[in-house]
């Protein structure tokens, strides 16, 4: 794991959303999706998602850091030490996946977390895209698409 350097906060002491931007950028710079593109497209995605669905900057924030802890890109201290609201570090921690975490238990930590679903919702809306899917092999692309639709019915979300 890189530990990514802290950038300067804003006058309201949070760092900008183009520093989080920033930062989840470089953090993820060498992953790669499940179909070989750069992960940081889907972290845009997942942005631009929230920002669609009425998302405030916290949650954008969020969106940007949503997978960073979980893939090891940035460490929970790092999270915990970043100059964020506290709000966005509970968005990031309640959808980061814990290993051999049911489902049924992640899924409530995200409903019990207010706006944690919004940004849960437009990570599954990228996962689940279609045309993202398509590239995949047959297998690996029933699987998700199972594996989505569980975790959306599971969040009372309605289906693609």
């Amino acid at each position: 794991m890189t530990e990514t350097p802290q950038p300067q906060s804003t006058s309201h002491g949070t760092l900008s959303l183009a520093d989080v931007e920033a930062v989840a950028r470089a953090a993820h710079a060498s992953q790669t999706d499940k179909a070989g593109r750069p992960y940081t497209e889907h972290l845009s995605a997942v942005a631009e998602g929230v920002r669609a669905r009425g998302g405030d900057e916290e949650l954008i924030a969020a969106a940007w850091l949503h997978d960073a802890v979980e893939d090891d890109a940035l460490s929970e201290r790092w999270l915990e030490e970043a100059a964020l609201s506290r709000r966005t570090k509970d968005v990031v921690l309640a959808v980061t996946k814990r290993a051999g975490e049911p489902p049924e238990a992640y899924a409530a930590r995200i409903l019990a977390t207010p706006g944690a679903l919004l940004v849960k919702e437009a990570d599954l809306a990228h996962n689940a895209d279609p045309a993202r899917l398509a590239v995949l092999d047959e297998a690996t692309r029933k699987r998700l698409t199972e594996k989505y639709a569980r975790m959306r019915a599971l969040l009372g979300l309605s289906m693609l």
